[in-house]
């Protein structure tokens, strides 16, 4: 099986159509893949030419990053692997600057992810979601100096409002930051909303648009199926209670 590869935006990077997510690598969380099921996973979209992978430091507090990482170096993929990584939640509930983010939280949070990737730089550093407190200046400038320092290659935004990303982007262009390549959101057949400012915006920019839950939590994926009687029978059992 061969793979299609498409630049990520106006970036330099060549990635694969479909991305591999590792949300699911490790049970910490009560559900998920154990070692061997992920490996599985990941050998399999390697071997059909898969190239990029999608994982965050929240991740089954941190299994994700750490398999990843020694998945990729068992195979000596690190240079062929494009690693895309996020930060800004808390797995540190009693610091509250672990969390967010601000300068010393991505600071923070790029190091360890380096760390449990076993890598010294990552392809595509992403903002998980907006913590509606830290201005896009101040991550802007922190994501910049980041990529200067070769932590990073490349930034992108996960999960902000449309009015935000506008303004990162302008800020960056305005200062000669590192521009967003990237922006990773929700859309499926159930959830088009960002066919209104996102895509425009992504067109205008040059960002790519990485997409999470395309068969909408499973809705999509045809395990759920209308009972023949439709819902009456959930109704008659409310009216019988």
């Amino acid at each position: 099986m061969s793979m299609t590869y498409y630049t990520l935006g106006n970036s330099g990077l060549r990635v694969s159509r479909l991305a591999l997510g590792t949300m699911t690598f490790g049970t910490e969380w009560g559900w998920g893949a154990d070692r061997e099921t992920a490996r599985a996973m990941f050998d399999a979209y390697v071997e059909a030419g898969g190239n990029f992978f999608d994982t965050a430091d929240l991740y089954t507090g941190g299994t994700a990053e750490t398999w990843l990482g020694e998945f990729v170096a068992e195979r000596g993929l690190r240079d062929k692997a494009v690693i895309a990584t996020k930060f800004t939640m808390n797995m540190d509930p009693g610091n509250p600057n672990a969390g967010g983010n601000g300068r010393k939280n991505i600071m923070r949070a790029v190091d360890a992810s380096l760390k449990r990737l076993g890598t010294d730089y990552i392809d595509l550093y992403l903002m998980h979601v907006w913590d509606r407190l830290t201005p896009a200046e101040e991550v802007l400038r922190t994501l910049d100096d980041l990529v200067r320092a070769g932590k990073i290659r490349h930034i992108g935004l996960s999960d902000v409002p449309a009015w935000y990303a506008g303004r990162a982007q302008a800020v960056a262009e305005l200062r000669g930051y590192e521009p967003i390549s990237a922006l990773q959101l929700e859309y499926s057949l159930t959830e088009r909303t960002i066919e209104h400012e996102f895509v425009p915006f992504a067109t205008r920019h040059g960002a790519g648009i990485m997409v999470w839950s395309p068969l909408a939590s499973g809705l999509l994926s045809g395990k759920y199926r209308p009972t023949q009687t439709g819902n009456a029978g959930r109704l008659d059992g409310f009216r019988n209670t």
